[in-house]
């Protein structure tokens, strides 16, 4: 199990509304000490509420002062959304988990091609940030909903003319196609937004000949988990074998024959539900355990986490 000095208690310093529907927060040390440096496309796992989120940072992650996300207002999330925006104040405590690197830049990159939709953008513009810190070729690709643009200008200022925007769902694709077509050997492609943008990019790449390898992505909301195939998890300590249907997590299915679990976020952010596996291969959709703790096969999040194609999990209880 984590650490709990990866937990930290930070003050909200700063709420800017960003574009309409999301909200910016800078979170920083109460003595105003520097804090955890991360690299770029990492998340914070914030608690807010009842409920635990996950959030992409957004400034700088060389020796940082402050920690800053955006957060979109969700009617139909899980509440955590909401809290940020209708609770929280200046000055308020909010407690943390240190910054996790989930989408993280390639070192050997020769350019870093960003494309963003809608919140999508707040990793994006982390690794802009870095790309420009360390004077990195990159392009931006932008498309948004009008009026809902957030860090509009801050990627203008870092990325000037090599930053293009859209409202135009259409001429995004357009100029989507020409810009995947036309990139020097070695560009590596960073994309995060909701998952019709994002397939559509990926096939896009995929058509025109890009290697899976250079092709990295984050999704995000409600929609960033497919249902999955249904599969067994066989509990090896009292002898139940568990049927998990498509759509349905390892969790609920859990609980629905009366196993109780610990829980927190229910979206593979907190660690809270971390279980034992001693056999089968698990397809991790976490945002909590490392890739070394993934590749070494021992657990998984029920929560959000199933098997691998064709697989049966067993677990000891």
């Amino acid at each position: 199990m984590r650490a709990r000095s990866s937990r930290r208690t930070l003050i909200v310093t700063d709420i800017v509304d960003a574009a309409t529907g999301i909200r910016s927060f800078t979170l920083a040390a109460p003595d105003g000490a520097v804090l955890p440096g991360f690299v770029p496309g990492s998340h914070l796992i914030v608690g807010a509420g009842d409920c635990t989120n996950a959030y992409s940072l957004t400034n700088d992650g060389v020796a940082p002062t402050s920690y800053q996300i955006s957060v979109l207002r969700l009617a139909d999330g899980n509440g955590g959304s909401r809290w940020m925006h209708d609770m929280l104040s200046v000055g308020d405590a909010v407690e943390v988990e240190l910054p996790r690197s989930a989408f993280p830049p390639a070192a050997r990159a020769t350019k870093h091609l960003l494309v963003a939709g809608g919140i999508g953008v707040t990793p994006i513009l982390s690794h802009l940030r870095a790309a420009t810190r360390w004077n990195r070729d990159v392009q931006v690709l932008y498309t948004f909903r009008p009026g809902c643009g957030a860090h509009v200008d801050e990627i203008i200022a870092l990325a000037g003319r090599e930053a293009e925007l859209f409202v135009d769902q259409s001429a995004f694709t357009e100029r989507l196609t020409a810009t995947l077509a036309d990139q020097p050997i070695g560009t590596h492609l960073y994309l995060c937004g909701p998952s019709g943008m994002i397939d559509h990019v990926v096939a896009t790449a995929r058509g025109q000949g890009w290697p899976e390898s250079r092709i990295h992505l984050e999704r995000f909301g409600a929609d960033a988990l497919d249902a999955g195939e249904p599969f067994t998890v066989r509990l090896t300590e009292s002898g139940l074998t568990v049927d998990i249907p498509s759509g349905t997590s390892v969790l609920e299915a859990l609980e629905g024959n009366g196993i109780a679990v610990a829980n927190r976020c229910r979206q593979g952010v907190c660690g809270e539900c971390r279980i034992p596996l001693s056999a089968g291969t698990a397809d991790h959709r976490d945002l909590y355990l490392s890739d070394d703790e993934k590749s070494a096969g021992d657990a998984f999040m029920p929560c959000v986490s199933r098997a691998a194609a064709g697989c049966t999990l067993e677990v000891p209880l």
